[in-house]
């Protein structure tokens, strides 16, 4: 693609906002969706903002292309500050910022390629180089046989493909997608974030996903900030998130895995739960039979799950420790000792 941008992994920020607040008047009163808010997002990063629905994440994200003005805080992209640019300087800025919806928010009577064309349209452009612009992107979606199909003949995953052609149009450095999988199956989610990650790994361009599903994060990002009651309450390296999660927020997210077979145990003879995190510098010992023979007492195996986790595969226990705390210290000590995350768990059992 000769005339795309290119955007390398410098380790520089890309996006970066400090203190960010948004308020809302509404005839009930005022409502804060977001609450100083902190964060740096590096070029080249896939990025994910996950929290439960009404956190404040799709506010969020929108304060990061200006669409929402923040009441206090400043939002920097690339070191321009966006509250002080004038309304003609902030289009051009968002020119280089793309993003995709949930629900695709395509032109039903304009067909695919068109689709792709109104934001060259709007830029500009003559029609034959945005024609050819067009089917250069439906090249890379993988909908070249699509170009003059219109938007109910397209499944709701090849709808997807050509909103992330009409976003990657005007050749954003940063893409952000807002619940962009939340209405496809788990088969077109997985094929979607993998179109992402190519697109992120071939062209540099900073991807920010906002979720509230675990599993996205897990698949695509490698980067993630927890978003609770409009706070920023964690944020790392989703390898260290997923492995020792700090805040309850982030906890929850965690151990419910939003989606996946889960049920709460009702009864059981130890409340002692803990979570334990296998990793390739795990022991390869049998490391819970061998502390069973050890103590000489029985432990309960919960849930036992592998993951893939930024693509490393990551094997995740929950043991039901015996009553003694004592003994459950102990047995924590023990894993511990053979390099494994182990934190405890409350409220797995009801």
């Amino acid at each position: 693609m000769e005339n795309y941008r290119q955007y390398g992994r410098g380790g520089s920020n890309v996006i970066s906002l400090d203190n960010v607040s948004k308020i809302y008047n509404t005839k009930d009163g005022t409502v804060q969706a977001l609450k100083n808010v902190s964060l740096t997002i590096e070029k080249g990063d896939i990025f994910g903002i996950i929290g439960m629905s009404g956190a404040g994440k799709s506010t969020l994200v929108r304060t990061l292309n200006f669409l929402e003005r923040p009441t206090s805080g400043t939002v920097m992209v690339d070191g321009r500050d966006l509250s002080k640019l004038s309304e003609k300087e902030l289009k051009e800025e968002r020119r280089g910022i793309g993003m995709i919806f949930q629900h695709f928010n395509l032109l039903m009577q304009k067909n695919v390629t068109d689709n792709i064309c109104f934001p060259l349209k709007i830029a500009g452009m003559p029609k034959d180089k945005a024609r050819a612009r067009a089917s250069e992107l439906l090249e890379i979606v993988g909908l070249t046989d699509k170009a003059k199909a219109y938007p109910i003949q397209l499944s709701g995953g090849q709808k997807q493909r050509v909103a992330i052609a009409r976003a990657l149009a005007t050749n954003p450095k940063i893409l952000l997608c807002d619940e962009a999988t939340s209405a496809l199956d788990p088969q077109t989610t997985k094929s979607i974030l993998a179109l992402l990650k190519e697109i992120n790994q071939k062209y540099g361009i900073t991807i920010v996903i906002i979720t509230h599903e675990m599993a996205v994060v897990r698949e695509i990002c490698t980067r993630v900030g927890i978003i609770g009651n409009g706070e920023l309450v964690e944020h790392g390296n989703v390898i260290d998130v997923f492995s020792h999660p700090q805040s309850n927020e982030a906890k929850e997210l965690v151990l419910r895995n939003h989606g996946e077979n889960y049920e709460l145990v009702e009864s059981l003879e130890t409340k002692n739960c803990v979570r334990i995190v296998f990793s390739e510098n795990s022991s390869y010992e049998p490391v819970i039979a061998n502390m069973v023979l050890k103590f000489g007492l029985p432990v309960n195996i919960l849930k036992a799950d592998t993951k893939n986790v930024s693509g490393i595969a990551r094997g995740e226990m929950i043991l039901g420790l015996p009553e003694d705390r004592g003994v459950a210290d102990e047995m924590v000590t023990y894993l511990r000792d053979r390099n494994l995350a182990v934190e405890e768990v409350t409220g797995y059992v009801g």
